[in-house]
């Protein structure tokens, strides 16, 4: 497992909460590109990803697999202001990559499976996490994956095993969360042998294709496979492909899949020949903010696990206590709500110290330093400040600062970011007073 370098953080940065829109909407597309070395690929893929480069333009956020060997070729046509750095060519890269409209935290990391089998264990392949920004303290946890191939038994076994990796995972990394996951799963929900309904039973995920195209209803599994036609353009989108696009939302973001198809009919050469040996497929999102919740832009690194108190925090919440454990560094921040909920992330280091509010009292400010410790980016320093100008600090100070400001009628009711034994990551959540 390894992350992207980290960002650099401004030196110093004051925030306010802005108005994020409380709507909006976006498009995604999932592609495998048959990218692999051409004696290997199924496809053209020298003349076949220019192509492919120039086409997923029209979508918001594409996500592919397979992009190995021709990476290069695939981006010199793609407009997208933002997209993640290929991890190389078949045998050393797992071919998965995303290109956005929208900016990415510094939170990509890709995860190797642990389970393969066969000509699937000649490169890593596995699943990507990364953090979307779509607007000013709204964020969606984006997944891209490709699962072990193949109908032999030892492929359903590591492919199962790859499924199961990947949802403990996103249960640890994105509990809370809103996310969404797309990828060549190369599972069917008819297939007796796959275990792809762990995705939503076990993460309270939404298939798009079930749910706008099956009515809700998943196919049985063990019946005979909804098998598409292999090369004509596909207008029947009841069949199934191994390429799926699932959802979450949480107290904050709800999403809604909105628009389903299979993106056959675009995804052709001249003579009408498909570009890959997959159908790319496409979802239309929409989503609507909770309007008694606002989230801050996030400070610090790429470390920990990823934590949002969301979810858990009442229509009209009351902080009592704030508090944090401090030495040189932030180990834990945490607060306590007027209904017994507490929030706690990080570890047991440091010296504990908190803060009763007073009646009518409430968080207003925090203001971050963050620094380097053992080569990775921390939180070093806090300090909340409440309405009534009173103050709890800990930590140590550096050039590199953000304040947290609620807005007049706002206050601090929660956090969010990322933790281990430190705090390495950490933004706030507001509430109206």
């Amino acid at each position: 497992m390894n992350s992207i370098s980290e960002n650099i953080q401004p030196k110093s940065t004051v925030s306010t909460l802005k108005s994020a829109s409380p709507f909006g909407e976006f498009t995604i597309l999932d592609y495998n590109v048959a990218g692999l070395l051409e004696p290997f690929s199924s496809g053209d893929p020298s003349v076949n990803t220019p192509k492919i480069g120039v086409l997923v333009n029209d979508y918001d956020i594409v996500q592919v697999q397979e992009d190995f060997n021709y990476h290069a070729a695939l981006y010199e046509g793609d407009l997208h202001p933002y997209c993640t750095p290929t991890s190389g060519g078949m045998g050393i890269g797992d071919g998965l990559n995303t290109m956005s409209d929208y900016p990415f935290s510094d939170d990509l990391v890709r995860v190797d499976w642990n389970d393969c089998n066969g000509t699937d264990c000649l490169t890593p392949k596995g699943f990507t996490w990364l953090r979307l920004r779509l607007d000013e303290g709204v964020y969606l946890d984006l997944y891209n994956l490709h699962t072990n191939a193949g109908s032999e038994t030892a492929d359903y076994a590591a492919r199962r095993a790859n499924v199961t990796q990947f949802v403990n995972y996103v249960q640890t990394q994105s509990a809370n969360n809103a996310f969404i996951i797309t990828g060549d799963f190369n599972c069917r929900y008819t297939r007796a042998e796959d275990n792809i309904r762990l995705v939503s039973d076990n993460l309270g995920a939404t298939d798009s294709w079930i749910e706008l195209i099956m009515d809700g209803l998943e196919p049985v599994q063990g019946s005979d496979p909804l098998v598409c036609h292999e090369s004509a353009i596909l207008t029947d989108f009841t069949c199934e492909l191994v390429d799926k696009i699932f959802y979450r939302s949480n107290n904050f973001i709800n999403l809604q899949a909105v628009d389903f198809t299979y993106e056959d009919a675009k995804f052709r050469d001249e003579d009408g020949n498909m570009l890959s040996d997959h159908r790319p497929i496409y979802t239309k999102f929409q989503y609507t903010l909770a309007n008694n919740l606002r989230l801050s832009d996030q400070f610090g690194g790429p470390h920990g696990t990823s934590f949002i108190d969301v979810n858990a925090i009442p229509v009209s919440p009351v902080v009592t206590t704030i508090g944090m454990r401090a030495d040189s560094r932030i180990d834990q921040v945490n607060l306590t709500l007027s209904n017994g909920t507490s929030f706690v992330h990080g570890g047991t280091g440091g010296t504990a110290k908190s803060l009763t509010l007073n009646s009518g009292e409430y968080v207003k400010s925090v203001k971050l330093c963050s620094g380097k410790y053992n080569n990775t980016t921390r939180i070093f320093y806090a300090k909340y400040t409440t309405s009534s100008g009173r103050t709890l600090t800990g930590g140590t100070t550096t050039s590199t600062t953000v304040t947290y400001t609620a807005p007049d009628g706002w206050k601090i009711v929660g956090f969010h970011g990322r933790c281990g034994t430190n705090v390495d990551k950490l933004g706030v959540i507001y509430a109206p007073i």
